[in-house]
């Protein structure tokens, strides 16, 4: 398999729909690359997974620039995608540009930012700069503090209008792909067939080009994952058994055994 970048991404559209998840680290980007995943999304959700925050805001772009540093070294086949945390890009393009840039040259092919029309210019800058810029719309979760919580979006015509008229102003703007967050799966599959680029669906049902997982709801090492997600494993029960077998057998004397 031949590294995946945005020209075979785009090519997947209507003829292969793409399994992607997060990654935060080298050991499971590898496992994740081994397994065929595309797509690894060094996500701002570490805010969450990996650093004990309840929402994504707090994420630094230095703790992102070592993250996706981690997970390039280990992809070999999966395209790495560095999400843009709060306040790397609502500080005026120029700043956003160099910041963008240290995502790259940390080894992402790509970056995400969240966002539709407030920041089609921002995305034709950098795209313009040479790189790849994968747009998010429906629930962002960086705008939280708007909503008052992580709220389903699109849900009435008039909201479902702004959805769509998001997506077209990122592909316009010229993203190569759009994340669509917590909209019903009817405004997803409208804006699947209105856009020419792929379609990257969380919680936005079946009908999208491509999904999203949280490595850590897909694995199940997070217990409490939303509704939407299917969970393909259920490791938090045999990691917490695997640490207390070792105490145990520690305590016990019988681990290290004599030699």
């Amino acid at each position: 398999m031949k590294k995946w970048n945005v020209a075979s991404v785009r090519a997947a559209k209507g003829v292969r729909k793409l399994g992607c998840c997060t990654a935060y680290d080298a050991c499971f980007a590898r496992l994740a690359d081994e397994a065929g995943v595309p797509i690894l999304l060094v996500g701002d959700s570490m805010g969450m997974t990996m650093l004990g925050y309840d929402t994504t805001l707090p994420v630094k772009l230095e703790e992102t620039v070592s993250a996706t540093a981690a997970v390039a070294r280990a992809a070999k086949d999966a395209m790495v995608v560095a999400d843009m945390p709060f306040g790397s890009y609502q500080c005026g393009d120029d700043l956003a540009v160099a910041n963008a840039v240290k995502c790259i040259q940390a080894g992402a092919d790509a970056v995400k930012l969240e966002g539709g029309a407030r920041v089609a210019g921002l995305i034709r800058r950098l795209v313009d700069s040479g790189i790849p810029v994968l747009a998010h719309v429906g629930m962002t979760p960086q705008s939280v503090n708007e909503y008052g919580g992580f709220k389903r979006q699109g849900k009435t015509r008039e909201a479902a209008d702004r959805v769509l008229a998001d997506a077209k102003a990122v592909e316009e703007a010229g993203a190569f792909a759009v994340t669509l967050e917590c909209i019903p799966s009817e405004l997803a599959a409208e804006i699947t067939a209105a856009l020419k680029i792929v379609t990257v669906g969380i919680g936005a049902g079946p009908v999208c080009d491509a999904q999203w997982l949280v490595m850590h709801d897909l694995l199940g090492l997070n217990e409490k994952a939303p509704s939407f997600v299917k969970q393909y494993a259920q490791l938090a029960g045999d990691v917490r058994n695997a640490f207390a077998a070792y105490v145990e057998e520690v305590a016990a004397g019988v681990f290290p055994a004599r030699r």
